[in-house]
């Protein structure tokens, strides 16, 4: 197999700690960011700047959940999960996703409606300025990090980068993407409505900008929680890697043709193969469920595929090829 999510064999492992590498990145960004803006909220009483900071600590939080996700997902199968571990790292993203709208989205638009009603004057804005751009610094090595990766995955897959980062079943990255681009954007959120509160004196642009920030983060949670529980409920591979299983299985000298195949993501970068097979020759019932068993231990030495399960076709079963389905 040649796709994105099912390739080479030390690929798999690549793939890993680099995501493990984005994730530890963006930990570390958000977590010296989440500091720096609480003091900068502190100090200024910026409604967008508590929303900041308020985001970056869901950020941050998010990350170590993460975290978790990438670990326990990649445990190897045992006789009480003979399918592995892998759509753990969907249930521990599903936290994260939830954390984010709850906590990001949920406390910025709150504290922004507070201070509608309840408006506060703002100082020290050189402060909330400092932080805001080395916040941006930090954010955009985090970002950079996420998007190379999901570049070069794009590129593989012959997809579009967004498509790529929505469909993606590696559901950290998708995270640390999706995250790290609405930071960046919250970034600018929040300075333009400090600079609109210093200009013209009014809270109101400021705590507008805090409910923006807060109604961005709510769109990114939404998202991320909708691909999880898609994932969570069995998500069919991509054409792509549909078309590659496809490829591999008639490639095997035991079989003539394919009329069925399904694959289900089990996990990032985790597939399930069921198929239905024609096999060469027409051999006795014990040849036959021999040759089955070969092709399927074949498939399952690629280290995308965690278990294969092929049976026979049944006669007139039309054949599948590489372009449909």
């Amino acid at each position: 197999m040649t796709d994105p999510d099912v390739t080479a064999g030390s690929e798999r492992s690549d793939s890993g700690q680099e995501s493990t590498l984005t994730v530890v990145l963006a930990f570390g960004a958000n977590l010296a960011i989440a500091l720096a803006k609480t003091v900068a909220a502190v100090l200024t009483g910026s409604a967008s700047m508590v929303a900041e900071a308020t985001h970056s600590w869901a950020d941050t939080g998010n990350e170590v959940l993460l975290l978790i996700a990438n670990g326990r997902s990649r445990r190897a199968p045992d006789r009480a999960h003979p399918l592995g571990y892998g759509r753990e790292a969907y249930i521990w993203s599903m936290f994260a996703a939830l954390g984010l709208f709850a906590l990001g989205a949920g406390v910025s638009i709150t504290h922004g409606i507070q201070e509608l009603v309840h408006p506060e004057p703002a100082a020290d804005y050189g402060i909330a300025y400092a932080v805001l751009g080395i916040s941006l610094v930090l954010e955009a090595i985090s970002f950079r990090q996420a998007y190379r990766q999901v570049r070069t995955e794009a590129v593989s897959a012959d997809r579009d980068l967004l498509e790529h980062a929505l469909h993606t079943s590696d559901p950290t990255v998708r995270a640390v993407f999706a995250e790290d681009a609405a930071a960046l954007i919250g970034l600018l959120i929040a300075f333009a409505g400090i600079l609109l509160h210093q200009i013209t004196g009014s809270p109101v642009p400021d705590a507008i900008g805090s409910i923006l920030v807060g109604i961005l983060l709510g769109v990114i949670a939404v998202i991320l929680i909708d691909r999880n529980r898609r994932f969570l409920v069995g998500e069919e591979a991509s054409p792509q890697l549909r078309n590659a299983g496809l490829r591999s299985l008639l490639d095997l000298p035991e079989v003539e043709r394919v009329t069925m195949l399904r694959m289900e993501y089990l996990g990032p970068r985790q597939v399930f193969v069921v198929g239905a097979v024609d096999l060469v020759g027409d051999g006795a019932e014990h040849t036959v469920a021999e040759q089955l068993d070969r092709c399927e231990k074949a498939l399952e030495q690629h280290p995308y595929i965690r278990k294969v399960v092929l049976s026979l076709s049944t006669p007139g079963d039309p054949a599948l090829t590489p372009d449909n389905r």
